[in-house]
């Protein structure tokens, strides 16, 4: 039996000339392209969207999206997908009525429009039995990026503490940077010159990116619900920078 083919999808943003700026995210993607070149990807194999200047394929929602459709639609029995993303992640607030509040978790492209849980979970549906994808997100709320994990790392899953004894990070010298979904919904309005209102949030979404959007925020996610096919449990691993309710927290030097 031959072995399979390793293909990688590495997104990295740093929102340049935005209020939502930070640093060092397109670096990252470097250094994660660097490491898995070492272990056996092949550099064609390998697709990097970053938001640097000059960046041929820039990380938007859709871009990313079909990088990742790309490969999965090309993985057959034996392969290992990898996919990483560097930076803001955040929590869309699930209203469900006569249900408990929720929150469900993605990651922010560099156009903000949102790659959900929801689309995470369909790609690792569709994965051929015998391939692997394992998903390495550096992001705020990375822990929920899959609805029903088959595998995930991160700080609740450790049978034991790293570095048990390092202190806290001080609060005077680190923050989280992490992004609200009402911060994002305000500032999506404001590049779509129209006025925010909390009201028919999936709708305005998809009105503004179409057929781009998100599955959660298409015309089939009917007052805070999915009708689609009920989730599998994922035959994916998550490695997640942080739990669901955590943020990733960045010293202020």
């Amino acid at each position: 039996m031959s072995k399979g083919t390793k293909r990688a999808v590495l997104v990295g943003c740093n929102y340049p000339k935005t209020q939502f700026s930070v640093h060092g995210c397109v670096n990252d993607v470097k250094a994660i392209r660097g490491v898995i070149l070492d272990i056996g990807f092949k550099e064609s194999d390998v697709n990097v969207l970053t938001d640097a200047p000059g960046s041929p394929v820039l990380p938007t929602g859709a871009n990313i999206k079909d990088a990742l459709n790309r490969m999965v639609n090309k993985a057959k029995a034996g392969d290992i997908l990898f996919f990483y993303f560097s930076r803001h992640g955040t929590r869309i607030p699930i209203f469900q009525p006569g249900q408990p509040f929720k929150q469900d978790e993605a990651i922010v492209a560099c156009d903000l429009n949102l790659v959900t849980d929801v689309d995470f979970s369909r790609l690792v549906n569709r994965l051929p039995e015998g391939a692997s994808f394992t998903i390495l997100s550096d992001s705020c709320h990375s822990g929920g990026l899959i609805e029903k994990e088959k595998e995930q790392f991160g700080p609740e899953h450790m049978m034991t503490p790293v570095k048990p004894n390092k202190p806290k990070p001080s609060k005077a010298k680190a923050k989280a940077k992490s992004l609200t979904f009402d911060i994002i919904h305000s500032a999506i309005d404001t590049l779509a010159g129209i006025l925010h209102d909390a009201a028919n949030v999936g709708q305005k979404i998809f009105g503004i990116f179409g057929k781009d959007v998100s599955l959660k925020f298409h015309p089939h996610y009917v007052d805070g619900l999915m009708v689609l096919d009920p989730p599998e449990e994922d035959e994916g691993i998550l490695l997640s920078g942080c739990e669901a309710n955590e943020g990733i927290f960045t010293k202020i030097l």
